[in-house]
């Protein structure tokens, strides 16, 4: 298996197991994860299309493409019940759809060489992450995957089971 392969299937299962829990709070997405708070479905879409545009911005250069996100969704955001803060979670979720496929394009535009490139700027605190191009792929998945706890615990909270892709898988 090439790097690229490992890459494109962690960035896939992260991205498909969090889909499918998506949809199974999509109708409460202000459902926090716990009687404290935390953060709800809806942040965590939008934080991760946030993330998405701040990744390809830090591997692709140019402007962030989520800059108009940063008060709701960047780093250190808390997340609020007040629906007027937010977009829709159907905006939410296109517009990170939309981001994660450039970074896919960005991904087959990279030769098995470039994987090892160093990142120029990694952010602060986080340069073993982002020493390069293969380690921002993959932190970038497992990023995903973490928030992705968050939206199983509001589903929990909300009172319902959580279905994982393993349940479906048998129940086919």
């Amino acid at each position: 298996m090439y790097a690229k392969d490992a890459i494109r299937h962690a960035l896939s299962f992260a991205n498909e197991n969090t889909l499918q829990s998506l949809e199974q709070i999509q109708d409460s997405p202000f459902t926090f994860p716990t009687a404290k708070g935390g953060c709800h479905p809806l942040w965590v879409v939008g934080h991760l299309a946030f993330v998405e545009g701040l990744f390809h911005q830090l591997l692709a250069g140019g402007d962030l493409a989520t800059a108009d996100w940063a008060p709701l969704f960047a780093p250190g955001t808390e997340a609020t019940a007040d629906a007027s803060h937010y977009p829709t979670l159907a905006d939410a979720r296109a517009r990170y759809l939309q981001l994660r496929q450039k970074n896919l394009q960005l991904l087959d535009s990279l030769s098995e060489a470039d994987l090892d490139k160093p990142v120029k700027n990694p952010p602060k605190g986080l340069e073993e992450h982002f020493a390069t191009y293969g380690k921002s792929f993959l932190t970038l998945a497992l990023h995903q995957a973490l928030h992705r706890s968050q939206i199983t615990d509001a589903i929990r909270s909300a009172g319902r089971p959580v279905r994982t892709a393993l349940d479906r898988a048998a129940a086919a």
